[in-house]
């Protein structure tokens, strides 16, 4: 067996330092799964790093802040976009800036392939002047000159492009932070911001995490944040926490589809675009919800919870809003999750998936890019 010997160093050996953005990459995975709290140990904890920091501070992917000590600057934050962007969705070529393909017709693209009898109201841009000149041939049996009627105009289809307003509701339940699912997630969700950014300008999109409660998500807390710590571990919860009053603890890892429900519709009932989506990523059943003043923890889930639940799918259905619910099944006792998302699904009229964390990015992209479609013609 052939034997390996390890040299050392002696002063002679070529050594090129790795560039800043090259560094950034190497350690961006780490900050995705443990946050900005990662800075602040090598920080504290590896002096000999500092120079490797002190190099991406000059290069603007990290910088210090007053409150928070060393932190991801808004460069890199966008890096880290852009990174998560091309491994989850592998999408190289860009399309059209701006711009969601639906099944509308009306202003947009023009399909050559497709005409139809021009109805008034429609752009004269859009004329087919084969098909209209054949048919008013046709109708005057031929002659010269052609005189054309309003009844022998054809006009050619057109992709009619709309904006999206989208919430992202991401699971923040204790149970998230097995398998990696969180850390999933949250690429995920950095990935979808570059998308918006890149491909889609005219879109809003916006991140609440739910846990026991919901609350909205920074692009800059997104990458802070990660599944709240089980802090009871009875085989049995019920437990009514005063809203208004609530006692200083008070367990955080539930899971409460119903809150973040509402405070997605809330925030798309502000919102302009025509089209309003939420897709909801979550890894278990809910296991809280709120009655009147009153937040209600239940393990293991009951039937009034997921009623009250179901009504906040219904609302946000009557609302117009598109809900599509994706369920992470990494262990082998998710049915009672699948039947419940496939309940959501029929109560919203919207869209039931599962899958693993690692297939996680493709089933978001395609929840996103579907968007809410209907057909119907626009004059």
């Amino acid at each position: 067996m052939a034997e390996f010997e390890y040299s050392r160093y002696d002063g002679t050996q070529r050594f090129v330092p790795l560039d800043a953005e090259v560094l950034f990459d190497q350690i961006s995975d780490i900050l995705v799964e443990h946050g900005e709290y990662l800075l602040r140990q090598i920080e504290r904890d590896v002096p000999d790093l500092q120079e490797v920091m002190q190099r991406l501070i000059r290069a603007g992917y990290l910088e210090r802040d007053a409150e928070r000590g060393l932190a991801v600057s808004p460069r890199g934050l966008r890096r880290l976009q852009d990174r998560a962007f091309v491994e989850l969705f592998q999408i190289q070529a860009r399309g059209n800036v701006g711009r969601h393909d639906s099944s509308f017709r009306g202003d947009g693209s023009i399909r050559y392939e497709e005409t139809r009898p021009f109805v008034y109201g429609d752009p004269t841009s859009h004329l087919s002047l084969q098909e209209t000149l054949r048919n008013a041939v046709a109708r005057q049996g031929g002659g010269w000159p052609i005189q054309v009627a309003e009844k022998d105009l054809v006009v050619h289809e057109a992709d009619y492009h709309t904006t999206c307003s989208t919430v992202l509701l991401l699971d923040m339940s204790g149970s998230m932070a097995r398998y990696g699912k969180f850390s999933q997630a949250k690429r995920v969700a950095l990935g979808l911001h570059s998308l918006i950014r890149t491909r889609f300008p005219g879109d809003r999109l916006r991140t609440v995490g739910f846990y026991s409660f919901a609350s909205p998500l920074t692009e800059r807390e997104l990458l802070r944040v990660g599944p709240k710590a089980v802090t009871i571990f009875d085989h049995r919860v019920f437990l009514r926490i005063p809203i208004d009053r609530p006692p200083p603890f008070v367990p955080e890892h539930f899971t409460n589809i119903q809150l973040g429900l509402q405070y997605a519709r809330r925030l798309l009932a502000r919102d302009a675009a025509r089209n309003k989506q939420i897709i909801c990523v979550t890894d278990g059943e809910p296991t809280a919800h709120v009655e009147g003043r009153e937040l209600v923890l239940a393990y293991p889930p009951t039937d009034r919870t997921a009623q009250r639940t179901l009504e906040e799918v219904r609302r946000c259905r009557d609302a117009g809003i598109r809900l599509s619910t994706i369920a992470l099944i990494e262990d082998a006792f998710y049915l009672d999750l699948k039947n419940f998302v496939d309940l959501m699904a029929r109560e919203s009229r919207g869209v039931a998936a599962y899958c693993y964390a690692g297939d996680l990015g493709r089933c978001v992209l395609e929840s996103f890019v579907q968007g809410r479609r209907e057909r119907r013609r626009i004059s």
